[in-house]
């Protein structure tokens, strides 16, 4: 279970060529976002990016 305040982030990674989007979905809420970038970057610059997008995402919305 997640600690109080935090919320539980799932990725899915889909790889097209030689890119990769990656979505990251708020799984309380069911919000995504996603992102496009190279297959060859790091997995953890790829997670950090859409989890940024995602927290634009919820705040924009209002969500949680």
């Amino acid at each position: 279970m997640p600690e109080s305040g935090k919320r539980e982030i799932l990725f899915e990674f889909v790889t097209l060529g030689t890119s990769v989007k990656v979505t990251a979905i708020d799984a309380a809420t069911g919000v995504e976002a996603s992102i496009v970038g190279p297959a060859s970057s790091p997995r953890a610059a790829l997670e950090f990016a859409a989890l940024q997008k995602l927290r634009y995402v919820l705040s924009k919305a209002k969500v949680g």
